[in-house]
């Protein structure tokens, strides 16, 4: 197959771990793959040297006729079997090409998250009828779409993954570099928070519940982020900001927690929960959309409901004080993110899927 994995964004992000890490699994199993991406995106210098065939794309504007013709010339050179557009510029201008080619090309579009706005009928009705099929990441984000009318049937569970092989990264000594940079000490309780800006306010306050003597780091946001939640609350936990890490760091980073914590309600996965399963750290996560495909409370993980602060803090503790379930977690955990949740399962299920889709195309 020839595939175009098509993203304007590219930024560091769960999503473009999980793009990347689908290219290159694709390419690996002999497909030629393309990706168009912006050059300065971090999703660029992921797949550099690699053997993906990447390609620089300007990412004008949803409507940009240039962008366009740029992707209908880049189809029809390349014989592109499949665009699989990421995200919301990139399902504009892939639906816009396709329309352009008369349909000769399957698009696809993949949902990774719940949308801050479905856009009514019409786009919906836009997105339907301009794509051959929607992937989304899990049967969670499958039902927010349907209740806002997209049909069952134009949809395709797929979830992300995560490869054994990066965590090879991770090394002690890499760990005790972290752990001197941000202060911290051999035996120091610390909660981690992993995510771009996601409701980490509410893990703010849940510190007001807690022992003054828990530290919790928070990496993928800017230092100073929540200083007016920490401010109102009183907190007088320390709280630590990692700021951007690159890949290694981020992975390294986990050994310093006890607990990871995602606050999110957005999220369509949360692969960032994943991560922390595969290097033995329990999580507590909000009750939520896609998180809940991922987490099945007091197995693999813990929950909490949105809002519910005194249920946050407590989830958090428990996992400090019950060596029990900690172990239980830990072990469950380790499990979901590599049987469950491999990436080979991710990589195997779009390659049948795209499949299926051209063989469909070709016997019409």
């Amino acid at each position: 197959m020839n595939i175009l994995l098509l993203t304007y964004e590219g930024k560091m992000a769960g999503s473009t771990n999980s793009i990347s890490f689908l290219a290159l699994g694709l390419a690996e199993k002999g497909h030629k793959v393309y990706v168009c991406c912006r050059r300065e995106s971090l999703l660029y210098t992921l797949l550099e040297n690699s053997n993906v065939n990447l390609i620089p794309m300007k990412f004008r504007g949803r409507f940009s006729l240039k962008d366009v013709l740029f992707l209908k010339q880049l189809v029809q050179r390349n014989n592109i079997h499949i665009i699989n557009a990421q995200s919301s510029k990139d399902r504009y201008i892939s639906i816009f090409t396709r329309w352009l080619l008369a349909k000769k090309v399957i698009v696809v579009h993949t949902r990774r998250q719940r949308p801050r706005s479905m856009g009514g009928s019409i786009q919906n009705w836009f997105y339907v009828k301009g794509t051959d099929k929607v992937v989304v990441v899990g049967d969670e984000l499958k039902k927010v779409f349907t209740g806002n009318g997209y049909p069952p049937s134009h949809l395709e569970v797929i979830y992300n993954g995560t490869p054994a092989s990066q965590y090879d990264v991770v090394s002690s000594e890499k760990v005790e570099e972290l752990r001197t940079r941000f202060g911290l000490k051999k035996g120091d309780r610390v909660i981690g928070c992993v995510s771009r800006m996601k409701e980490q306010p509410q893990l703010i306050q849940a510190l007001a519940l807690l022992p003054a003597n828990i530290k919790v780091v928070f990496a993928g946001i800017k230092p100073g982020s929540l200083d007016k939640w920490i401010d109102a609350y009183g907190i007088k936990n320390e709280v630590i900001y990692a700021g951007l890490l690159d890949r290694t760091e981020v992975l390294n980073v986990y050994k310093l927690f006890q607990v990871n914590v995602l606050t999110s309600t957005m999220d369509g996965f949360g692969l960032v929960l994943v991560e922390a399963m595969a290097l033995e750290v329990p999580v507590v996560a909000t009750n939520a959309y896609g998180i809940k495909d991922v987490i099945k409370n007091e197995v693999n993980g813990l929950l909490f409901e949105n809002g519910d602060i005194s249920g946050l803090a407590r989830q958090i503790m428990r996992t400090f004080d019950d060596d029990s379930l900690r172990n239980t977690l830990i072990q469950n955990g380790k499990k979901t993110a590599f049987e469950t949740f491999s990436i080979q399962k991710t990589i195997d299920h779009y390659e049948d899927f795209f499949n299926a889709l051209i063989d469909n195309k070709e016997s019409r």
